[in-house]
């Protein structure tokens, strides 16, 4: 309610004043920062805080916009509810109003899968708030983002590094305070003519996309369940050179 507050107060003054459109972006950006730094100064009081001390644990994050699912730059949900599926954990999904998302926490397999329920550019608030309360560390944040530099049916891991002008990996950038965290995006094209790029991410999967994109999923669904078990089998290496 308050980003959304602010956001609206700044469009309106943009509009009296006529600032030019990189003004008024550089302007958001600031007062997303702002916004997100007011939300994870709230603490998080939970008693799975002390969970982590079982083990190193992991978590699998699908970005996207509450509400929109289905649609182009919510792919990341659309991947994350897939695999809670293959996982035998789509009944297990709950609300968290502190963490602003929905978790599912696997204590058998030390992983947390997250969906933010907060719009994508602050999605990293989220993200930051889930990492605290269960004692997850930036690098083992798995983002999982549409990309539009990739065409749709193609998908890839990216270590770390640049957002690339992705809102939502910015977000969690800014607020996690680095850039390490490993990335799958996931292709879906730029706009064809002369859609716009806000109405061809927000817009939804035409009925011959949606066939590609079922392959899509079991692809992405693959390569999260190899980098699981490399998460795990990296975690028993580590155990017995520390033992």
């Amino acid at each position: 309610m308050i980003s959304r507050l602010f956001v609206s107060v700044l469009t309106c003054l943009c509009c009296i004043v006529r600032a030019p459109r990189r003004y008024f972006l550089t302007m958001h950006r600031v007062l997303t920062r702002i916004v997100s730094r007011f939300w994870l100064s709230e603490s998080v009081m939970s008693t799975d805080t002390q969970l982590h001390v079982q083990g190193r644990r992991r978590m699998v994050v699908g970005l996207g916009n509450p509400g929109m699912e289905g649609t182009r730059h919510s792919v990341g949900m659309a991947v994350v509810g897939a695999l809670a599926t293959h996982l035998g954990l789509a009944e297990r999904w709950r609300s968290d109003r502190q963490l602003c998302g929905e978790v599912v926490v696997a204590d058998a397999r030390r992983l947390v899968l997250l969906r933010p329920r907060l719009l994508m550019n602050v999605n990293g608030v989220a993200v930051a708030k889930a990492a605290r309360k269960y004692g997850v560390q930036p690098e083992d944040i798995l983002l999982v983002h549409d990309e539009m530099d990739k065409p749709l049916g193609k998908v890839g891991i990216k270590h770390g590094g640049s957002a690339r002008g992705h809102n939502g990996v910015r977000s969690c950038m800014d607020c996690l305070r680095t850039d390490v965290m490993p990335r799958l995006r996931v292709g879906i094209g730029r706009p064809a003519g002369e859609a716009s790029v806000e109405r061809h991410v927000l817009g939804r999967f035409r009925a011959e996309e949606r066939k590609v994109l079922d392959s899509v999923l079991v692809q992405c669904v693959d390569i999260l369940m190899s980098q699981l078990a490399e998460w795990q089998e990296n975690g028993r290496s580590s155990s017995s050179s520390t033992a």
